[in-house]
């Protein structure tokens, strides 16, 4: 296999599905996306990386991340074709549509950022780790700016209640050995995204660990909420061989859940519903329920409880408006071919 192939990520599954195009185009890692063009990285003879931007006229849903295909035929560089995704992060998209947006590609490692001050919010953590199991990559917590209070550690301790199996870390760009609990995180050829809110220091951690002042920062507004720096999707190698792949702050996440991603999230939710006498169970005021009585009894949070019901609400919306959407695209396709039929003459009026 290519080395600089593999410091991006390739893989024998890639390869394979890279075969049909691999005489006349070249295999490419996407790095950022604009609007009718992409960056991409692609090896050269001598097995070192190249920059190129590739057209992608016609060629909707690229995201960062993605391994393409790039014809060099033409007058200038264009992907061709998209290569199946490994995983993909979505969320719903921002404009209410009953579609998903795709924020990344190929990722290994989900870093959910969030910043120690102002202490982080517990529903979006949730939500953000949601995705990311959802994704098929593995989720990690970085509380950032730890520096800033010493209540740092509490923080992390809390949010491993409600991300249970996930890795919570606390990081300084500032001190000493602050970034150390990411190494693990960071292996060569894997690629980690950063989420998270505006404001989470994602630009400022990208920053350390690149080495150099490559993305711009800003400091915290005055009511808290963080100012938007990175305005695009980023992917970029790190001096270790890993791949970070950044990401502009989310003002929110709509759920687009395919997979597992609340129950993994909510492990220890779904734990105690497997117990409750009826397999119905609302978890209100039925009689033998399993998550009222661990409520009751302190072992588990009615904050937690209550989160859940809300992102399981949200995702069922979500699903059926998806459905909905489904029928209603199926409708307009038979309608469609009922009046070429009526028109060619075979079904009278």
């Amino acid at each position: 296999m290519d080395a600089a192939l593999s410091s991006l990520g390739w893989t024998d599954v890639l390869e394979a599905a890279f075969a049909p195009y691999a005489d006349t185009h070249l295999p490419a890692r996407v790095t950022r996306v604009d609007r009718g063009a992409a960056d991409v990285l692609t090896p050269t003879a001598d097995e070192t990386l190249t920059p190129l931007r590739a057209r992608t006229d016609g060629e909707a849903g690229i995201a960062t991340g993605d391994w393409v295909a790039v014809a060099t035929d033409g007058a200038a560089p264009a992907v061709a074709v998209v290569l199946p995704r490994r995983t993909a992060i979505e969320r719903a998209a921002a404009s209410g549509r009953s579609t998903a947006q795709v924020l990344a590609a190929n990722v290994d490692v989900v870093l959910v950022a969030v910043a120690a001050v102002p202490e982080p919010k517990t529903p979006m953590v949730e939500r953000l780790v949601a995705l990311a199991w959802d994704s098929g990559a593995r989720p990690a917590v970085a509380v950032t700016k730890a520096d800033l209070t010493p209540d740092a550690e509490a923080i992390a301790a809390d949010l491993r209640e409600a991300a249970p199996g996930v890795d919570v870390v606390t990081l300084s760009t500032v001190l000493a050995g602050g970034l150390a609990p990411l190494d693990d995180h960071l292996r060569p050829g894997e690629t980690v995204c950063l989420l998270g809110r505006s404001g989470a220091g994602k630009s400022t951690l990208a920053n350390a660990l690149l080495g150099a002042e490559v993305l711009a920062t800003s400091e915290i507004r005055a009511d808290g909420r963080g100012r938007h720096t990175t305005t695009h999707r980023e992917l970029f190698l790190l001096p270790g061989g890993a791949l970070l792949l950044d990401t502009p702050g989310l003002r929110g996440a709509g759920l687009w859940l395919s997979g597992e991603g609340l129950d993994r999230t909510f492990a220890d939710v779904e734990e105690l519903v497997a117990d409750c006498r009826f397999g119905d169970c609302g978890h209100d005021t039925e009689p033998g329920c399993a998550v009222r009585a661990a409520v009751d009894d302190g072992r588990l949070a009615q904050r937690r409880l209550d989160s859940w019901h809300k992102l399981q609400r949200e995702a069922a919306w979500m699903a059926s408006r998806t459905d909905a959407r489904l029928r209603s695209e199926q409708r307009r396709a038979w309608k469609i071919v009922h009046q070429e039929v009526r028109r060619s003459g075979r079904i009278r009026p």
